[in-house]
């Protein structure tokens, strides 16, 4: 196992491992670990009691987080006629169809998230093997694949985030920058708790929310009670 940094071992010092606390507790806790030459990305984890294996129980989706990510996303649309002039519009950074396609194919992969129209996925579903693996691929579950062109743009640039649980039933999300008021912070993360809370599978059995941990890049995770979020 790789030694952890000094700025890391220090700020774990001040967890108690054998704790669970409450948001506003963690939030201020992350405020005084150590400060790393950047702002931090803060992230919560989440360890869920489903079965990824199961079609469904494996859950993502999207929602925008109501103070956003601090990251200014790059959005690629594929998208033709007034649908492109649309998203345009709606502030998308890179906007077309086949020369964006032939670019991907060479390597090219200069933004963070791709929104198409459903016309357009019989040609984007071609680039899977690219955008499959760094889960690029737009998704209609994650509201990436639509005709609503300029909605979508408009609510990935105000703070939209994805989320999926992976093999071992996690699910890692942002909610926002270390720099962000500790409010900002907490009520993200109510936010987006509360969405994973509401995307509970029927099927899905026993306790749901297994563990929670709030962390920034450079630093140890710390415990989050969520006794108050329980799925309906």
């Amino acid at each position: 196992m790789a030694k952890k940094g000094k700025r890391y071992q220090e700020a774990a010092k001040l967890v108690d491992r054998s704790k669970t606390y409450q948001i506003d507790e963690a939030v201020e806790l992350l405020k005084q670990f150590p400060k790393a030459k950047f702002d931090e990305t803060v992230e919560v984890a989440y360890r869920l009691g489903v079965d990824p294996k199961k079609a469904d129980q494996q859950i993502r989706g999207a929602m925008v987080l109501p103070h956003g990510t601090g990251k200014t996303q790059t959005v690629l649309v594929f998208a033709k006629g007034e649908k492109a002039k649309e998203a345009e519009a709606a502030g998308a950074d890179y906007v077309g169809d086949q020369e964006y396609i032939e670019k991907i194919n060479q390597g090219w992969l200069e933004f963070d998230v791709i929104v198409a129209t459903p016309d357009m996925m019989a040609e984007v579903g071609k680039l899977g093997r690219v955008l499959g693996p760094k889960g690029l691929m737009p998704n209609p579950k994650t509201g990436t694949v639509t005709f609503e062109v300029e909605k979508a743009v408009k609510d990935i640039k105000a703070g939209k985030v994805e989320y999926r649980v992976d093999k071992a039933s996690n699910i890692h999300a942002p909610i926002g920058k270390l720099s962000f008021d500790a409010e900002k912070l907490i009520e993200n993360f109510k936010a987006l708790t509360e969405t994973i809370v509401k995307a509970k599978p029927q099927s899905s059995k026993g306790k749901y929310l297994q563990n929670v941990a709030i962390t920034s890049t450079m630093g140890p995770g710390i415990q989050v009670d969520v006794s108050d979020f329980r799925p309906s």
